[in-house]
């Protein structure tokens, strides 16, 4: 394991899932478990996790919103609070939400650099107003 690896960290990989070849728990490590941490920081919602009430983003408060300039702008705000407040391991370079094909989508992009060894990420995440 190198020692960007180290620093990123290595875990089992989410959500749980066997690794058939190794006959063992899936991991993953580096930069694929940032971009995992940052995956499930979106996904979680605050309170639902026990030992970590404040845990998550809270997209779900953005459901049945319009897909407009001002919730866009709410959604580039609450998802860079989270991943600040949440993900030690990245600097934030920018989030962008912009309108998808579909009425009710907004892709969420997020960019990003690893803190310990500068390498750039990029994370596009299609999340619906409406679903």
């Amino acid at each position: 394991m190198t020692a960007v690896t180290t620093r990123l960290g290595r875990g089992v990989a989410f959500p749980v899932r066997p690794d058939v070849v190794r006959g063992a728990l899936a991991y993953r490590a580096g930069a694929e478990k940032v971009r995992e941490a940052i995956e499930l920081i979106l996904r979680t919602e605050p309170g639902e996790r026990v030992m970590r009430p404040r845990f998550g983003c809270g997209l779900r408060q953005f459901l049945m919103e319009p897909n407009t300039v001002a919730t866009r702008a709410r959604l580039e705000r609450t998802v860079a609070a989270a991943l600040a407040t949440h993900e030690p391991r990245i600097s934030l370079a920018a989030v962008t939400a912009t309108p998808g094909e579909d009425p009710a989508l907004v892709h969420l992009t997020i960019r990003y650099q690893h803190r310990f060894d500068a390498t750039q990420g990029l994370l596009v995440y299609p999340f619906y107003l409406e679903r």
